[in-house]
């Protein structure tokens, strides 16, 4: 499986994520919504927007693995904030940075979206990461 990211000219640069992701293969894997808990679900990183952008990204690797993927072959990656505001993405990316060598996410990731929501389905659950890979 090969997975092409690219961000053409003609659209907005830079940013942390690339625009577009062409993969060749046949399994497709689908990572359901992950969130900032440990396997057990105990919280983790409570009121801490980056601490739980970086678990739920672990969780999301964990997800991942258990079909044979990694974030290489990540095409697809939409994360969802409560009471999203423009100047939280300092505090997203730590995040995002804090965990990306450990689970080989490449800088800037796989083409990405960031929705900005009223609430997640508990109070505490700030961040809920979805993911879409490609594999031969």
């Amino acid at each position: 499986m090969h997975v092409e990211l690219s961000s053409p000219a003609g659209l907005m640069q830079p940013v942390p994520y690339h625009h577009v992701a062409v993969a060749t293969g046949t399994r497709h894997v689908h990572v359901s919504g992950q969130i900032a808990r440990t396997a057990d679900g105990a919280p983790v990183a409570p009121g801490d927007l980056g601490g739980q952008v970086a678990q739920a990204l672990r969780n999301t690797h964990v997800g991942l693995a258990s079909a044979g993927a990694g974030f290489s072959d990540v095409v697809r990656l939409t994360f969802f904030v409560t009471g999203w505001a423009p100047e939280q993405i300092g505090a997203f990316m730590h995040g995002v940075d804090a965990v990306a060598e450990e689970l080989g996410l490449p800088t800037p990731m796989p083409p990405a979206s960031l929705i900005g929501v009223d609430y997640l389905f508990e109070p505490d659950v700030l961040v809920e990461v979805e993911a879409t890979a490609v594999l031969a």
